[in-house]
């Protein structure tokens, strides 16, 4: 089964056994502990690759809302080579959630059914 750039290595291919159970564990895996505790979400797994997708994003959209603004905000109480630490934090964290945005997308492409094809 072709698998697109991006599928999460954890998740078993689509179809396979126990694919929507790897789905799910990952997917748990990359949103707050807190989600856990919804019995729904693990129920319906499209609705927790939903909330998923939006947590990701919401989480981009703060990290780069929080590099642009990170070296006025503390450039009166930290020093310089630490700022320069905490932008290059916001400079690995940020390619980091958007590759986690894109592989959640296609857990969720194929919750709702989607096949992969490989397009040459």
């Amino acid at each position: 089964m072709y698998l697109p750039p991006g599928w999460p290595s954890e998740v078993r291919p689509p179809g396979s056994p126990d694919w929507e159970t790897s789905a799910v564990a990952w997917l748990l895996d990359a949103v707050p502990p807190d989600y856990r505790a919804y019995e729904v979400l693990r129920r319906h797994p499209l609705a927790l690759a939903r909330m998923a997708r939006q947590h990701v994003q919401a989480s981009i959209e703060a990290a780069r809302d929080g590099y642009r603004g990170a070296a006025v905000d503390l450039k009166e109480h930290l020093p310089p080579h630490a700022i320069e630490a905490v932008l290059e934090t916001y400079r690995r964290e940020g390619p980091r959630l958007v590759r986690l945005g894109k592989s959640i997308e296609l857990v969720e492409r194929a919750f709702r059914g989607e096949h992969f094809v490989e397009r040459l």
